[in-house]
């Protein structure tokens, strides 16, 4: 009875997801923003051929799946899931593997270190047990490749562009390479204009005579975004111009949201009912001044 009720235990962990056919489960991997090694990949190349068929299936999440074990076994593969570093990972009404575009590191679009802000989201947050499944997203520009405005926590970089007065030659460049057509050249000067703009940074990297300049890069938070059958935009709830405030605000989100928000329905279909209005006054007063400014794009958030 013992032995049954420890494989029990792991069988309704959130990684464990039983599949159309009952006899067999699929074993989800934790995987901040998507991140193995080599060895971790021939890790997990050994657990599958061992106790699966040999395939693994890359999700949406950024992570992998080992389809088709026996639940018989899970306890053994989650032994050696964690000695490889890449341990079981998290389903259900919980935070989930946190997602991540290439950043900085690697995106020539980028305008923050996304893989490195998702890390350190995951070990704050990853795992931990919540009213309803919290997914969060980050994006290195609003090309928001992850699509973090349709999770329930998104993060986007973003810069907002200075033209260096008196200097500007007219030439034209960031008017070809603006996407929201915000940029014009009127009388030899570029102006942009503030409603159109989504702060992406591509005029500040196309200026061939380096004019153009960029304000410090800073993070835009979006609460209640989904997927789905009906899928929905998130709220902007504010900006912040730090790592270290990217993770109070989120902390502060998860919080309101384990003490609040009600089991069995999305997290967007009851941020009304949770006062987000009330909630975003009242986190804007816990950032200092300087790094948190409620978000001026409101069409974004419609």
């Amino acid at each position: 009875m013992q032995k049954r009720e420890k494989e029990s235990d792991i069988h309704m962990r959130g990684g464990v997801i039983t599949e159309r056919d009952a006899g067999l489960s699929t074993v989800r991997t934790r995987a901040p923003a998507g991140v193995f090694t080599i060895e971790q990949l021939r890790g997990l190349a050994r657990v599958a051929k061992k106790y699966g068929t040999g395939i693994v299936h890359c999700t949406i999440r950024q992570t992998i799946e080992i389809p088709h074990v026996s639940p018989e076994n899970l306890k053994k593969i989650a032994k050696e899931l964690e000695a490889n570093g890449t341990p079981i990972g998290s389903e259900k009404d919980e935070i989930v593997n946190i997602i991540s575009c290439p950043g900085s590191e690697r995106c020539k679009f980028a305008n923050i270190d996304t893989l490195s802000l998702a890390k350190k989201i995951d070990a704050k947050m990853f795992g931990k047990v919540m009213p309803v499944k919290i997914r969060i997203a980050v994006s290195g520009c609003p090309n928001a490749c992850t699509s973090p405005m349709l999770n329930e926590i998104g993060v986007i970089g973003r810069v907002r562009p200075l033209r260096t007065e008196g200097l500007c030659t007219g030439c034209g460049g960031c008017v070809y390479y603006c996407k929201e057509h915000a940029i014009r050249i009127r009388n030899g000067i570029s102006e942009l204009d503030e409603e159109k703009c989504v702060e992406c940074g591509m005029c500040v990297t196309s200026c061939s005579f380096d004019l153009l300049k960029a304000e410090p890069r800073h993070y835009l938070i979006t609460v209640g975004g989904r997927r789905g059958r009906h899928p929905k935009i998130g709220r902007e709830l504010l900006t912040v111009d730090t790592e270290d405030h990217v993770l109070f605000v989120i902390d502060r989100i998860v919080d309101w949201v384990y003490r609040r928000a009600w089991s069995g329905r999305l997290l967007s279909e009851q941020l009304d009912e949770l006062h987000f209005e009330k909630f975003r006054a009242e986190i804007i007063k816990q950032v200092p001044e300087a790094h948190a400014v409620q978000p001026v794009h409101k069409a974004a958030a419609e």
